[in-house]
């Protein structure tokens, strides 16, 4: 299984972003997937997951301001990220599970303030 993770890029503070994650296998069959960050010099944390019945969880830092979801006929998850604050640099990672983890490689978001 092969994950792309695609749509980063520079924005400003305040600004909106939408990432893909475009997955070689139809993914209604995975258990979860997610989107995940690592900052520079910091660990790799947890953005976002969705289940395989659209259950949605978020970090407190994203609450209300990131969308997960993902459309099973377009095999794609995507991350919609609105007030986008200059914390939120990282590169964006999304991931799969099903009897194994898949990972994607990541995509760059700059936030400038």
């Amino acid at each position: 299984v092969q994950l792309q993770a695609f749509g980063g890029g520079l924005v400003q503070a305040g600004g909106s972003l939408r990432l893909s994650c475009a997955a070689s296998k139809k993914i209604f069959n995975f258990n979860r997937m997610g989107w995940y960050r690592q900052a520079p010099g910091k660990q790799r944390e947890l953005v976002a997951t969705i289940t395989r019945g659209h259950t949605t969880n978020y970090a407190d830092s994203v609450k209300g301001r990131f969308t997960i979801y993902k459309d099973n006929a377009e095999s794609t998850m995507y991350l919609q990220m609105t007030s986008l604050k200059s914390e939120d640099t990282a590169v964006y990672f999304c991931n799969a599970e099903d009897i194994d983890i898949y990972w994607g490689q990541g995509t760059l978001v700059t936030v400038s303030s």
